[in-house]
């Protein structure tokens, strides 16, 4: 499947199952404080399928699937008969409508749970955060050695690469030194002050970049060659040092790769140096273009380097359960702290991304395995649970605001009021939708 299509697919995948658990939320808790649910949609616009069930109420999946809706018995939306008006919205007591109202973030925080224990029970494949930095970068300056093992960073034990990320990408939010904690090739262990704070003001993917700090790569040693592949059908073998890629020299892997893609742009046939027993030899290797893995098309020759240490995260139930719950309050408190520092100019509103940005990481994600997947929707389960708490008219946080209105005045808030609202909301909404879309395509054209 190419990349393309894998985004659209693992997007709808992601979408269907986060939307439909939202709305059962909201579905379930109506129909226990008796409130008539007359439709239950999985998108917007067009029905592409609908059923009326026995209750009455029609289930559907609409053809726009940013989202979707409970519609429920309400007099706001028309007259409701005497009969019926028992099972209608705004006639219940403002603690009810409280209770549907946050039982879609609420759902939304349950699968965030569940999502992450299943993660942590199937297993995430992952590396160990053995580091390097680029030469007079920011972090060598700082005093990133090739080698160290990362123990800790801004307080935070880490034991993957992931983790590291996680934590070091909340700090490259904000312009603060980053503290990590380190262990050098030799055992010794020391502490080295990331500068975060002379890194340009950006998105913390850019800064990342700019700060200069990566995993080791391994030697430029073959560890494998794809049979039928370019560099098969060259002669390369196993055991193989790369040397030179058209005279230039390659120090790492790493490097070599980088070497493929600058130098195959021009013509893809490469002149490789290798070394092999002692001896000296060029040999000439024709890349090819492909995608691997649903990842973006590159210039390949078919050769693997050294694999990086493994460090699978993996736990027992009960474990796993509690790491699910410190993960979850992990994630909210990093989101919270992003949404803080945004409103405060501290961090760059470049950091924000879209359902652009969210199909390419769905689809890596689904590539990298079960795990991975998993990992990702307990995420982006947080993220819409978050995102609907904020008290912005038309979302759920903007209607719990009216009802703790209405529990201090003793009264609802005004149809003029709760309609000015619903402009302003949708205004910001927009707002907020267009610039995540923009900061999307800004990345694809950097990329």
């Amino acid at each position: 499947m190419s990349p393309f299509l894998g985004s659209v697919f693992w997007l709808l995948v992601t979408l269907g199952v986060l939307v439909t658990f939202h709305e059962f939320g909201h579905y379930w808790v109506a129909r226990r404080c008796g409130v008539r649910v007359l439709r239950f949609s999985v998108g917007f616009g067009r029905p592409l399928w609908r059923r009326v069930a026995k209750d009455g109420t029609e289930y559907q999946i609409a053809a726009i699937p940013l989202g979707g809706y409970v519609k429920m018995l309400d007099a706001r939306e028309g007259d409701v008969p005497e009969s019926e008006r028992a099972e209608e919205f705004t006639g219940k007591s403002v603690w009810k409508r409280i209770a549907i109202v946050a039982a879609g973030p609420v759902f939304n925080l349950v699968f965030t749970i569940v999502a992450f224990w299943a993660m942590y029970m199937v297993g995430r494949p992952d590396v160990a955060p053995i580091i390097a930095a680029t030469p007079g970068s920011p972090a060598a300056v700082a005093g990133i050695h090739p080698g160290d093992r990362l123990l800790a960073v801004d307080g935070t034990a880490v034991s993957t690469w992931s983790d590291a990320t996680d934590v070091l990408f909340n700090g490259l939010l904000g312009n603060e030194p980053v503290p990590v904690h380190v262990r050098g090739t030799d055992g010794s262990e020391r502490n080295v002050v990331l500068p975060v704070q002379n890194l340009a003001f950006g998105d913390a993917g850019k800064r990342f970049r700019e700060l200069g700090l990566d995993l080791e790569s391994p030697p430029a040693i073959i560890d494998q060659v794809v049979p039928g592949d370019p560099a098969a059908l060259a002669g390369l073998h196993p055991g193989d040092r790369i040397t030179t890629v058209n005279g230039q020299a390659v120090d790492d892997f790493s490097g070599f790769t980088k070497l493929v893609q600058a130098q195959a742009a021009t013509s893809p046939k490469l002149a490789l140096g290798i070394e092999r027993d002692g001896k000296a030899s060029t040999l000439d290797v024709t890349a090819r273009m492909a995608s691997e893995q649903g990842q973006p098309t590159r210039w390949l020759v078919g050769i693997a380097g050294k694999p990086l240490e493994v460090a699978t995260l993996r736990y027992g139930p009960v474990r796993a359960f509690t790491e699910s719950l410190h993960s979850t309050w992990s994630g909210a408190t990093s989101t919270l702290g992003m949404i803080g520092k945004m409103l405060s100019g501290q961090a760059s509103a470049k950091n924000i991304s879209g359902v652009i940005g969210i199909a390419q990481v769905a689809n890596s994600a689904a590539n990298q395995g079960l795990g991975w997947f998993l990992n990702f929707l307990a995420l982006v389960s947080l993220s819409l649970a978050i995102l609907n708490l904020l008290p912005i008219p038309v979302l759920d946080g903007g209607h719990l605001l009216y009802y703790l209105i209405e529990l201090v005045k003793g009264s609802p808030v005004s149809e003029r009021t709760m309609i000015a609202g619903q402009y302003v909301g949708l205004a910001l909404l927009f707002t907020l939708m267009g610039l995540a879309f923009f900061n999307d395509i800004q990345r694809m054209l950097v990329s």
